[in-house]
């Protein structure tokens, strides 16, 4: 399920993200992209889904997905959610790490699959957006530290 929150500020727009996932995942028939723009819970009772399965590659990742889960809980007590860590060559990989990598031509190849790096050397390929992306993040994170 591909995450759809007008708040957050994706780099790739909702198509994109969906286009690329169906792709990665068309060699196995029993799995099946959808967006969700609402409660992950609510969406889950609405397909028939009894459980969440979350990554998680920290403690802090897991700190946050076990309140969502416990929120969740309390939401609907039918859904359940499941945690798997990740290996731990993939413990540090963030996503904001591997788009400012990309951004400045670090090789993500290892990260992640070829279609994403190939799409991000493609959205990267403008340097004045590059310019704006990384003056935007920094700006952004200087407005938060000084609250």
């Amino acid at each position: 399920v591909i995450a759809v929150n007008p708040n957050k500020k994706y780099l790739f727009s909702d198509d994109e993200r969906y286009s690329m996932l169906c792709e990665l995942v068309k060699k196995y028939k029993n799995v099946q992209v959808h967006t969700c723009n609402e409660l992950i819970v609510n969406y889950a009772e609405k397909v028939g889904a009894k459980v969440l399965i979350r990554g998680v590659r920290t403690t802090n990742d897991f700190g946050y997905e076990f309140e969502i889960s416990q929120m969740n809980q309390s939401i609907n007590p039918k859904i359940e959610t499941m945690f798997f860590p990740t290996k731990g060559k993939y413990a540090i990989v963030r996503s904001s790490s591997i788009k400012e990598l990309s951004m400045f031509g670090g090789d993500i190849s290892k990260m992640v699959p070829k279609l994403v790096e190939d799409a991000l050397k493609e959205k990267f390929k403008n340097k004045n957006w590059c310019k704006w992306w990384f003056f935007r993040k920094r700006f952004i994170r200087k407005i938060w530290f000084s609250l």
